[in-house]
Order: structure tokens, then C-alpha cells, then sequence
């Protein structure tokens, strides 16, 4: 809280897919908390710092998006929105949605 009692923190979800949960101790849904303003980096920052396993296969070495990883913020997806400079508002769903091959 600041000097006025205003939260400068933002809770966002992040819903997880069956195939990634094993990367956060089992969790379908992560309940965040980031600091306003917030980006989808910050998110994953954030994400990192709890869950490093599940980061790993969301983000690459260079920090960007896998491009085998699409990541919806509020039912858009990112890359076509402002990627991971996206903006998060209080109570934003992230959903992380891993391409599945298969033939």
C-alpha cells in the first residue's frame, strides 16, 4: 500500500494446462500479485521467482516467449497484442497454451 492506503499491487491468474503442472508442484491456477504497472514480462518474472521449472518452458534463454508457447492475456493472445510489454490489469487472466504436435 502506499502513503494513502491505494494497493500498488495487481492480482492476476495464471491458468496452467494439464501437461505444465507438473512444472508447478500440480497447480491448474497461480494467483499472483505484481506491482502496478504490470506487463506480462513482470508476470513472468514473478512467475520465475515461484514456479523456475515452469518459466523455463514458457520463456527461453533470452527471456522471450518460446515460439512453441502461446500466452493469452484476457482471451487475446500477446503476440498480437504488445508480446510481453502487454499490459496486465487487476485481475487479468494469463493463459499459457503449449503447441501440441502430434501427426
Amino acid at each position: 500500500m502506499n502513503e494513502v492506503g491505494v494497493s500498488t499491487q495487481k492480482r492476476v491468474t495464471v491458468l496452467v494446462p494439464s501437461m505444465l503442472r507438473g512444472d508447478c508442484d500440480g497447480a491448474s491456477r497461480i494467483d499472483l500479485d505484481v506491482d502496478q504497472p504490470a506487463t506480462l514480462s513482470d508476470l513472468l518474472a514473478a512467475l520465475a521467482d515461484r514456479h523456475p521449472r515452469l518459466e523455463r518452458r514458457v520463456r527461453d534463454e533470452q527471456g522471450g516467449l518460446r515460439r512453441y508457447v502461446n500466452v493469452y492475456v484476457d482471451g487475446e493472445e500477446s503476440r498480437r497484442r504488445d508480446g510481453l510489454a502487454t499490459p496486465l490489469r487487476d485481475g487479468s487472466e494469463v493463459h499459457i497454451v503449449p503447441s501440441v504436435a502430434g501427426g
